[in-house]
C-alpha cells in the first residue's frame, strides 16, 4: 500500500478574512448593538445578575474599608457576605440560562 501524498486544497485562502462556515452566524442579532444597548437588554432578560455583581462588589469594598481601619471582625463578615453575594449571582447566571433554554426559539 503506498503512503498518501501530501493533499493540497483546490482553492487558496484569503487569510485577510474569517472563514465562512456554512449555518453559522457571527452575529445573532439581526443589526448590530452598541455595549450600552446590548448591557441594557441582558439586564431586562436577567436583572438578578447585576444586582449581584453590585451586593459582591459593595461587599467587598465595605469589608476592605473595614480591614483598612483595623476592624477584623467586621472584615471577616463582609468577606462571608461577598461570599455569598457571589453566590447569589452564580445562582441568577444559573437560572437564567435555563430559563433561557426552555423559551421557543423564534
Amino acid at each position: 500500500m503506498a503512503a498518501p501524498g501530501p493533499v493540497t486544497p483546490k482553492e487558496h485562502f484569503d487569510l485577510s478574512q474569517p472563514p465562512v462556515i456554512e449555518g453559522f452566524s457571527a452575529n445573532v442579532y439581526s443589526n448590530s448593538e452598541s455595549f450600552k444597548e446590548k448591557f441594557l437588554r441582558k439586564t431586562r432578560e436577567n436583572p438578578m445578575v447585576p444586582i449581584g455583581c453590585l451586593g459582591t462588589a459593595a461587599a467587598l469594598g465595605y469589608g476592605l474599608y473595614c480591614f483598612h481601619r483595623g476592624q477584623s471582625r467586621r472584615s471577616q463578615l463582609m468577606m462571608r457576605t461577598r461570599i455569598a453575594a457571589q453566590g447569589f449571582t452564580v445562582a441568577a447566571i444559573l437560572v437564567g440560562l435555563a430559563v433561557s433554554a426552555m423559551k421557543p426559539r423564534h
